[in-house]
């Protein structure tokens, strides 16, 4: 597998934020997201064995693991590597852009599914058929860059009934729109989706690696 980084921190995102985390990291993205904060990880990155992987994640002995990227879909081995971390009895998180099917992860994993808006400059790579592939343990996130991002995508998840049927994130770009403004618009709207902030980029330094 090509990995860019394995590391113990606190998950940031998600419903699962706040609680610690181990985090694989891989190498290459095929979307390049005009807010991208881990844009190292397109091209850098070392050939990791699985066997490797596995151990590094589970000598961090910690419950929960993500795996994200870069483009966690890309990696051939990935079905193996959810086998063998569900195998060891870890709870396992993938966050992936959208753009390839998610069918390919097993039951028992938990997908983060992060459609892109037109303010992302990446809205044409979503592949929107995997909104019916999303289960009810799933999370649905969306990254806004502006108010035309927020009315975007509150239009799609009331089209589609998304609150219905999985969780919905809202998260603000950081530093391009205010997470005040973005609550508000929310509570105006009584949209039935979950503010998410990136909780890292507040307790260390924003640009900090491997938080």
């Amino acid at each position: 597998m090509l990995i860019n980084e394995v590391y113990l921190s606190v998950q940031g995102e998600s419903t699962h934020a706040g609680r610690p985390c181990v985090f694989i990291r891989t190498s290459v993205c095929n979307q390049r997201c005009n807010y991208c904060d881990t844009g190292y990880a397109f091209t850098q990155g070392e050939p990791m064995a699985l066997d490797d992987v596995v151990s590094r994640a589970l000598e961090l002995e910690t419950p929960l693991v993500e795996i994200t990227g870069g483009e966690p879909l890309l990696q051939p081995l990935l079905p193996e590597l959810f086998r063998r971390l569900l195998g060891a009895g870890r709870e396992v998180l993938i966050e992936t852009g959208g753009s390839h099917d998610i069918s390919v992860v097993p039951a028992g994993a938990k997908i983060i599914l992060d459609i892109k808006t037109p303010g992302s400059g990446e809205e044409q790579a979503n592949d929107y058929e995997n909104l019916q592939r999303l289960r009810e343990d799933d999370e649905v996130k969306f990254v806004l860059t502006s108010r035309e991002d927020y009315d975007w995508a509150k239009q799609l998840v009331l089209r589609e009934k998304l609150a219905l049927r999985t969780t919905v994130l809202f998260s603000p770009a950081f530093r391009r729109i205010e997470p005040r403004d973005l609550s508000e618009w929310l509570l105006a709207d009584r949209l039935p989706v979950r503010l998410n902030l990136q909780l890292h980029k507040y307790v260390w330094e924003p640009t900090q690696r491997g938080v």
